[in-house]
């Protein structure tokens, strides 16, 4: 066995009805809270109403920012850091999905640091200090994993550039997974952010940095993904489904904030820097089929591990058979959950994926793929995930 380490400071609380515990648990941490969100909208209302409730009742003052975009940018970061800054606030909560959830970790960064968040990305000399502000994790998607990480993705328009800051100090010190906040997630955004948790198990399975401690868990992770997703996008008030891909989401969360993610991610993060508009979800989709096909020789092992998992009458094949046949699988499965894209659909234009593939190459998760890929490479992948 190979040697690893595993490290998760995160308090993780799971389970239905767990959000009733917000006041208690922010109360631990500070006094004066502020709190993190997208702009109210209906169904919304009635829990910002009932966490608002419990932090009052606690004793703890709050005010809200909820100005929270997909993909959020350093302009948002930086309104809801002079906010907090001004407000003198020594608590963040991120309330919401994986945007809520950065924006509130970049928030509790800038507001207490000289310059902006984008200052502090993975690569930067310069890191967050012991000045960063607590943050408690409210998610209400499964997606993301931002609950369990010390990753906090940012987006810098100027630039076009979707990058992360990624620090220890990034890890929420309590995560609240309360399946019962999920019955209301539309379809699509149940069937995007259900992608991107197969894609966190995924990756961390072939990555060159997992261990036997995360391959048992994506593994599990992927067993939930492909057994419950498809329910859940059909009936999302289906809670044995919620619950399980909440727990699915935790699962690959906590495997990314240890193993990590390979190519499709990084080419993902690119299609968000220069299309905002994409869905995190949506931009693995849209390359996973061409991927997986460029790479299912290179890792044929694993693959054959997850094809079966998706289709037990491959179990007996050859690994090389069954990898291979995982490709199909998997555009079937996308096409089942309503994620079977091109890059036409997404209205990202053919003639910039050029400079889209050089893009793909400025964060190094290429380079734990299977198979590493260089910039001609990456070029034809997304030309092959154009309509033919």
């Amino acid at each position: 066995m190979k040697e690893f380490n595993y490290y998760q400071p995160t308090d993780i609380k799971f389970g239905r009805g767990r959000i009733s515990e917000i006041g208690q648990i922010v109360s631990e941490w500070g006094k004066r809270c502020f709190l993190v969100s997208v702009p109210i909208f209906p169904g919304f209302e009635g829990l910002m109403h009932k966490v608002k409730q419990s932090l009052k009742e606690s004793g703890i003052a709050v005010t809200h920012f909820d100005e929270v975009i997909p993909n959020p940018t350093t302009a948002v970061v930086s309104d809801g850091a002079r906010m907090a800054r001004s407000y003198n606030a020594d608590v963040v909560i991120g309330l919401g999905g994986g945007s809520s959830m950065d924006t509130a970790k970049a928030i509790a960064v800038e507001a207490t640091h000289e310059g902006t968040c984008w200052d502090y990305l993975f690569f930067r000399d310069t890191q967050p200090t012991e000045k960063t502000l607590p943050v408690i994790a409210v998610t209400t998607t499964s997606g993301t994993g931002s609950h369990v990480t010390q990753v906090a993705a940012v987006t810098n328009p100027a630039e076009k550039n979707k990058s992360a800051l990624y620090h220890p100090r990034l890890y929420p010190k309590v995560s609240i997974i309360d399946p019962e906040l999920m019955l209301s997630v539309p379809e699509h955004i149940t069937a995007s952010t259900g992608f991107d948790v197969f894609a966190h198990a995924f990756e961390s399975f072939i990555h060159s940095n997992g261990s036997p401690y995360t391959d048992l868990m994506s593994l599990e992770a992927i067993r939930l993904v492909a057994a419950l997703l498809p329910k859940a996008v059909k009936d999302g008030k289906h809670l044995e489904a919620r619950t399980g891909l909440a727990w699915a989401d935790t699962l690959a969360g906590l495997c990314i904030a240890n193993a990590g993610v390979t190519l499709p991610h990084g080419i993902g993060m690119a299609i968000g820097g220069n299309y905002p508009h994409v869905m995190h979800g949506e931009a693995l989709a849209v390359i996973y089929p061409a991927i997986l096909r460029y790479t299912h020789r290179a890792a044929s092992y694993k693959f054959a591990r997850v094809a079966g998992i998706f289709n037990p009458s491959v179990e007996n094949l050859p690994d090389d058979e069954a990898a291979a046949r995982f490709c199909n699988i998997m555009e079937d499965f996308l096409k089942e959950i309503g994620m079977s894209f091109c890059f036409e659909d997404l209205k990202v234009p053919k003639e910039e994926l050029r400079a889209l593939a050089e893009a793909s190459l400025v964060l190094p998760d290429y380079k734990n793929h299977p198979r590493v890929a260089n910039l001609e490479e990456i070029y034809e992948l997304l030309l092959k995930s154009c309509r033919v």
